[in-house]
């Protein structure tokens, strides 16, 4: 199965106006995953969380439960001077 995405000059205009969106800062991540939490959503994958929270420097075993991941990139966050 071959991509669905046109090849070409068609394809070279598509990416310049419908490009991927520049990547998130570690803040902004974390922010939407916090958000998320706060809104009843249930983090599936804790590899991520863990992901996050080792952006923002914390030291994660792997081993940690989620919700303790969770509550110390809440702290971080509010430590955080980043807008």
């Amino acid at each position: 199965m071959g991509s669905r995405r046109p090849t070409g000059l068609f394809s070279r205009i598509w990416a310049l106006f419908f490009g991927r969106p520049a990547p998130l800062s570690d803040y902004a991540r974390a922010r939407q995953l916090i958000a998320a939490v706060d809104r009843g959503g249930i983090p599936l994958n804790p590899a991520k969380v863990n992901a996050i929270a080792r952006d923002l420097g914390l030291d994660v075993p792997r081993q940690a439960p989620v919700e303790a991941t969770i509550e110390r990139i809440r702290l971080a966050l509010a430590r955080s001077t980043e807008a």
